[in-house]
């Protein structure tokens, strides 16, 4: 399997739908770390364009990864080791296509419909069927912006419940997307205990 995430702090856009720069977390770095480590994916690319942003995300990275705080908790180093900070997408996006040796499949994930919609389904047959290398992009503050939406290859179904209420965290919605599109199917699961 090659499935990489990004996570974009730049361009995102904020409740006005204006386009931002977005704060680097700290429990961004851990949460979709350990989701990703739990379901395999290659590398977590931490984007944002400000220096101060990336020099504080990887001082923390360190802090868990060649520091102390991997000694004390071994799984949250393992996990925090897939992280690599870039200042861009365009660089995130070639260094996975070299680390793939071609280039991803990108996707996006968003909240709201986009006429460019690819199915968990096609997706996770391309990824496990077809060994199609992924490239999949996460927005922070409220989301993506426009331009990039329109220029990746496709776009994940918005989560939804049945409640009308659609605002996960962008660390919910990381875990959720991953275990659809990578976790064990029920189906597999019940056809092993018979």
């Amino acid at each position: 399997m090659q499935l990489d995430i990004a996570l974009i702090h730049y361009p995102v856009v904020n409740r006005n739908g204006e386009v931002i720069g977005s704060a680097v977390t700290n429990l961004d770095l851990h949460d979709i770390a350990r989701a990703g480590k739990t379901y395999g994916i290659g590398t977590y690319w931490v984007v944002t364009p400000f220096p101060e942003q990336r020099e504080l995300a990887e001082q923390i990275v360190g802090h868990w990864t060649k520091g102390f705080g991997g000694t004390v908790n071994p799984h949250r180093s393992e996990a925090l080791s897939l992280i690599t900070v870039c200042a861009s997408y365009e660089e995130a996006l070639s260094a996975a296509t070299h680390r793939f040796q071609r280039k991803p499949l990108v996707l996006a994930t968003c909240a709201r419909e986009q006429e460019n919609t690819v199915s968990y389904a096609e997706v996770r047959s391309r990824v496990f069927d077809h060994g199609s290398p992924v490239l999949l992009l996460f927005g922070t503050g409220s989301g993506l912006g426009q331009e990039l939406l329109s220029s990746v290859d496709g776009v994940l179904p918005p989560l939804r419940g049945y409640t009308g209420f659609n605002h996960l965290s962008v660390r919910s919605a990381v875990s959720i997307i991953l275990d659809r599109l990578l976790g064990e199917r029920e189906d597999k699961w019940a056809k092993k205990n018979r």
